[in-house]
């Protein structure tokens, strides 16, 4: 399985009417992927570089932000370092939202949302220094990604993504895993479906040339995750 092109199957985990109880045991399981698999990493390595030129940065909007997890990663990261980051978090789920803040109950400095993150309000937007979208991305269509990073560009914020690379040992392997751990449904689909829906290098670039952005800095990093920082 070469694995040429997008899939653009929806994932379950897509779907309006999820049982709650599976959509938190998915969002749980999700977590312990993401601290295994270098999820976490890409994106606090992403941020530890915003930092090194952008110094003034205080508000970080996390778009899909699911379980909240990144947030508390961000979160214990700016703690560690005595920054004071306030984070916001939009997500279209409204029990993903519930679980976050039951999730995210320690961290005062943060404000969750179930809304678009297109109706956010200009007022919002005008405080937001980083947008970050981890796993999100390739949840869209090319005609969408395109659309998202044109609002993130009129927001002039520093946009930081952290995505999966489509390659057939990391299908392998995450069908292998969830086959033998994983108790959910959604996560046993979803997380092979995941690899197919996401991205070639040339793939990335491409939708960023579409979109007019050309200052970005686009890694490859462990396991099979792009980590792209635009500077808008």
């Amino acid at each position: 399985m070469l694995l040429r092109s997008r899939s653009y199957e929806k994932e379950y985990l897509d779907a309006d009417n999820i049982n709650p109880r599976d959509l938190y045991l998915n969002l749980s399981e999700l977590d312990v992927i993401n601290r295994w698999l270098g999820g976490y990493r890409a994106s606090l390595k992403g941020l530890a570089d915003i930092l090194k030129i952008r110094k003034e940065i205080t508000h970080v909007l996390d778009i899909g932000f699911g379980g909240g997890d990144a947030i508390k990663q961000f979160s214990l990261f700016a703690t560690k370092l005595n920054l004071k980051l306030f984070f916001y978090g939009v997500d279209l789920k409204s029990d993903c939202v519930k679980y976050a803040e039951e999730n995210l109950l320690a961290i005062r400095n943060k404000e969750l949302m179930c809304e678009d993150y297109r109706n956010i309000s200009f007022e919002l937007l005008n405080k937001i220094d980083i947008i970050h979208c981890s796993l999100f991305l390739h949840h869209l269509r090319d005609d969408e990604i395109i659309a998202l990073f044109k609002f993130c560009k009129s927001t002039n914020s520093v946009i930081l993504i952290n995505d999966l690379h489509r390659h057939w040992i990391a299908y392998s392997a995450i069908k292998l895993i969830t086959f033998l751990f994983s108790k959910s449904y959604l996560v046993k689909n979803d997380a092979p479906l995941s690899v197919k829906r996401g991205f070639k290098k040339a793939e990335l670039i491409a939708l960023l040339n579409k979109s007019g952005l050309t200052d970005y800095r686009l890694k490859w990093t462990w396991a099979f995750r792009y980590r792209l920082i635009i500077y808008t």
